[in-house]
């Protein structure tokens, strides 16, 4: 099926657009006709992204936003409804995973996890869903993990915080049913991506690293989310799990 016709000239916001799955993404849905606004810490990456993909003949706008601050993810959605008039989709992607055995006690680590993967999803939904309701339209899509169905020692927190995304984003899904709007989870497994760089435990990341060698390219995601959004109206594409072929756990 062509997807195409349900992604051109649709409004998407996304976080951590910076690199990764969030890049990826916008690229993808850029060459779809779609007009992505991009969120991420270094405004310098998203800058010379959107920059890339206005001379591609997109519509691209960049915004300095850190997830873990409310006012910026809320200013991140504003602008997109300041330049284009409405929001369709909010692709909450921005996420850390430090792992580490939780007898290390890397409670900053923790902290961090909490606020960017699950506290970060939460402040896109608040920015986004009175809009949204308004419209009666609009696709939140929320970033899970395997990790998000599985936990494994070393983990735990971060297993924590993409379970959360799962049972928000179901929550969600039954209450947002009478606003006509629709809701999708993504649970990647290893892609190609800086997340591994986030772990500060030398020897984890060295691990993780290795189990990383199987990886698939960042497309893979960009093209789950385009499916998603690419259906008719009254298809909702509530959850894809996907890994590399290779990939047991």
């Amino acid at each position: 099926m062509d997807t195409q016709n349900n992604i051109q000239g649709k409004v998407v916001v996304i976080t951590g657009a910076s690199s990764g799955l969030g890049e990826a993404t916008a690229r993808h849905l850029a060459a779809q006709g779609a007009i992505v606004v991009l969120g991420a810490r270094r405004v310098e990456r998203i800058d010379a992204l959107a920059a890339a993909l206005a001379a591609g003949g997109a519509q691209a706008l960049a915004v300095k936003t850190d997830v873990t601050d409310r006012a910026q993810v809320t200013a991140l959605v504003d602008a997109a409804l300041e330049k284009y008039g409405r929001a369709d989709v909010m692709l909450n992607n921005a996420g850390l995973m430090p792992h580490s055995p939780l007898e290390r006690l890397k409670v900053e680590d923790w902290d961090r996890m909490i606020d960017v993967n699950i506290k970060g999803v939460m402040y896109g939904i608040a920015a986004v869903l009175p809009h949204m309701i308004a419209q009666r339209a609009g696709h939140i899509i929320n970033v899970s993990s395997v990790a998000g169905h599985k936990v494994r020692p070393g983990s735990i927190v971060y297993s924590a915080t993409k379970h959360a995304v799962r049972v928000i984003s179901e929550g969600l899904r039954q209450e947002v049913k009478a606003h006509g709007l629709r809701t999708t989870i993504i649970s990647p497994g290893a892609v190609d991506t800086e997340l591994p760089e986030s772990i500060t435990e030398p020897d984890i990341a060295d691990n993780i690293r290795k189990f990383y060698e199987i990886a698939i390219s960042p497309t893979a995601f960009a093209r789950a989310v385009a499916y998603a959004i690419g259906q008719p109206d009254d298809v909702d594409i509530n959850e894809i799990l996907f890994r590399p072929t290779q990939q047991e756990y």
